[in-house]
């Protein structure tokens, strides 16, 4: 694999690992009813994932525009890494927001 590529997927990884982590404090916040630092960890988290998304369009780029990329396994590693974490962090999202529906409700 071309170190150059090497660095670009291990970003992905990286930035996808972190808005997923980050999402999860959100949630851990919104439980405790601390709406305002879930928000403001939701924010974080999806500046990591546009972050990744970036390298991830640089890539595709790459490629359309005649470049050899090669596909490996740690190349589908972390574009399935980097899914999922988009994946649960739009649920997280819908989730703190039901939190808040809830709380809203109770008081």
């Amino acid at each position: 694999m071309e170190q150059k590529y090497e660095e670009d997927i291990f970003a992905l990884i990286s930035h996808g690992g972190n808005a997923r982590a980050i999402a999860y404090d959100a949630l851990k916040a919104a439980e405790d009813f601390n709406f305002e630092k879930a928000d403001e960890l939701i924010k974080e988290s999806e500046s990591e994932l546009n972050k990744a998304h970036e390298t991830q369009t640089k890539l595709i780029t790459a490629e359309l525009n005649g470049e050899k990329v090669e596909k490996t396994l740690l190349m589908i590693h972390a574009q399935d890494h980097l899914m999922t974490a988009m994946s649960e962090q739009k649920l997280i999202e819908r989730m703190i927001s039901i939190v808040k529906k809830l709380k809203a409700e109770r008081d």
